[in-house]
């Protein structure tokens, strides 16, 4: 009784003193943020961002494992020691589309995770260009039944975020597009803006620009709500598609043994990093709305990602290039 008591005085002094509780110690050696595409993309942008601000007592590098859409790195990533030495940012091409595509064996894309946070969403945005007679998404839709097979939709290829979102997009309003896929967004975007293809649903920040410039329409929006970066655009949703939703997302994972207490330090330190001005302008400005969450949301959100995108690409009979 007097051991019990004499420690319940010691924590009370400490509370009453403000001593913060010890945190979860990381290994004498630099965190190595993984990325799974090249440097200069939004992938790489965001984790030079946060890198650079992280303070988890190690230097953070971000380090580079490019190829086979995210899977060299989250294989990588995966086999990598669980002590918080070892990082992923991830996307839900990472984690939804890439594992289910490829059919990946040598990983799980969510038992050999433990999520950390998210980063950020970022809406598609449904543009038109010239050649396509529709102004507004229920246009599109009568125009598409009126014509079906014969409305194109451009693309950076199979199970890129455009080429995804255009598939369901056509199931999910009841109309036949015809792919069309491209190099890159920007190469599509040319096509469209000249008439040799008539829309696609392009990355908020590559389209943006244009669509303010008159020489893309418009449309709307992927996601849930209407988007900061451009409030006067109806999400599909309200726009003729019920229920429609579509982002893209960045989140920070480690390999799935990483104790909890590691996840919550680096959970925590994350973000603190998001709700700095600097970092929430920066990401901003490639379109993404900054998200702080528990891991255990960010967990959640995907495991519904890899549902949601998994059963389109079996429904669909997509397949990987």
């Amino acid at each position: 009784m007097k051991g019990a008591f004499a420690c319940a005085l010691a924590l009370l002094a400490a509370l009453a003193s403000g001593a913060a509780p010890a945190q979860a110690p990381l290994p004498a050696k630099p965190v190595r943020l993984v990325v799974g595409a090249p440097p200069g993309g939004a992938n790489d942008t965001a984790a030079r961002l946060v890198a650079q601000h992280l303070d988890l007592g190690q230097p953070v590098i971000v380090e580079n494992r490019n190829g086979a859409s995210q899977m060299i790195a989250a294989d990588f990533v995966a086999r990598s020691p669980a002590d918080g030495s070892v990082l992923f940012l991830t996307s839900h091409t990472g984690i939804a589309i890439a594992p289910v595509l490829q059919k990946v064996k040598t990983f799980d894309p969510i038992k050999s995770f433990t999520a950390v946070g998210l980063i950020g969403t970022a809406p598609l945005v449904l543009v038109a260009g010239p050649s396509l007679p529709a102004n507004t998404v229920e246009e599109l839709i009568a125009y598409a039944k009126a014509n079906p097979g014969q409305v194109n939709f451009g693309n950076g290829g199979v199970g890129t975020s455009p080429h995804m979102t255009g598939v369901l997009f056509a199931r999910s309003s009841g109309i036949q597009l015809t792919s069309v896929p491209y190099p890159g967004e920007q190469a599509a975007m040319l096509d469209i803006m000249a008439g040799r293809i008539q829309m696609m649903f392009a990355n908020a920040s590559s389209a943006l620009p244009h669509v303010r410039s008159g020489k893309l329409r418009g449309l709307g929006v992927t996601s849930d709500a209407r988007a900061a970066v451009a409030p006067d655009l109806p999400t599909v949703a309200e726009a003729g598609v019920p229920g429609f939703s579509a982002a893209t997302w960045l989140g920070i994972v480690a390999p799935a043994a990483t104790p909890p207490a590691t996840i919550a330090r680096l959970n925590e330190e994350l973000n603190r990093v998001l709700a700095l001005p600097e970092v929430r302008e920066k990401l901003s400005g490639h379109g993404f709305s900054v998200t702080r969450t528990s891991p255990e949301a960010f967990g959640k959100l995907m495991l519904d990602e890899h549902g949601k995108w998994g059963t389109l690409i079996r429904d669909a009979n997509i397949k990987s290039d």
